[in-house]
């Protein structure tokens, strides 16, 4: 996917999205389920790439695809071609096998449509778990969240959502003494590695969101590029 400058006629035209002319290298867009993945990947200090990440709220998975095209149309439009595009999204397994046949069509459509996914189960959280620890055990959402509240000093449950705090989990992460961003790529993987060839609905826990960090990675303010 090439990336085309915009005419100066079109720059005036009025989009429902955030549309601008970029000079970067490269142009990413991640198309998330909420505000604490939106927040996460906009702390991201990266040179040489572009990324927009745009919140579905509240949209079931199949939904936030179709989103993500619409999205995609509107910037092609405009003469802005991704070089990737990522979809964002994690299952909650309290929701039952609606839940599950969502989760497992959201991807295989997104995959056919040569998106690439960050999913998780059972909670987005899990990324941030396995910066302290890793797991293999099958817990729920409320588990991440205990164990964050203790980890970052607050009521995870109750103000982890708050933006504020979604808004300072990337940098809180990167300084917290017992966290490391290495460590939860290599338990991520781990987790992938040993149940990739399950379904997707079936795989927990897990967490793909370590390859798209690895990718925004190469692009990082004084990361050496090759």
């Amino acid at each position: 996917m090439a990336q085309h400058s915009l005419k100066p006629w079109e720059k005036k035209k009025q989009s429902p999205y955030r549309i601008e002319a970029f000079s970067q290298n490269k142009i990413i867009l991640i198309v998330c389920e909420g505000q604490t993945e939106t927040k996460y990947f906009e702390s991201f200090d990266l040179v040489s790439t572009k990324v927009i990440c745009e919140n579905t709220k509240g949209r079931t998975k199949r939904q936030l695809v179709e989103f993500c095209e619409k999205i995609e149309k509107s910037y092609n439009k405009k003469g802005v071609d991704f070089d990737e595009i990522w979809c964002v999204f994690d299952m909650d397994k309290k929701r039952g096998e609606a839940e599950f046949a969502d989760f497992d069509n959201a991807i295989a459509s997104a995959i056919n449509k040569q998106y690439k996914v960050a999913y998780s189960n059972d909670a987005f959280e899990l990324w941030f778990y396995l910066h302290f620890n890793y797991t293999d055990q099958q817990a729920l959402r409320d588990f991440y969240y205990e164990q964050l509240s203790n980890y970052f000093g607050y009521n995870y449950i109750k103000i982890g959502k708050k933006l504020e705090n979604c808004s300072n989990n990337y940098n809180r992460l990167l300084t917290h003494a017992q966290a490391n961003q290495n460590t939860a790529i290599r338990n991520a993987k781990k987790l992938h590695i040993n149940q990739k060839h399950l379904p997707y609905s079936q795989q927990n826990p897990v967490t793909t969101v370590y390859q798209l960090v690895t990718e925004l990675n190469k692009y990082l303010r004084g990361a050496k590029h090759s």
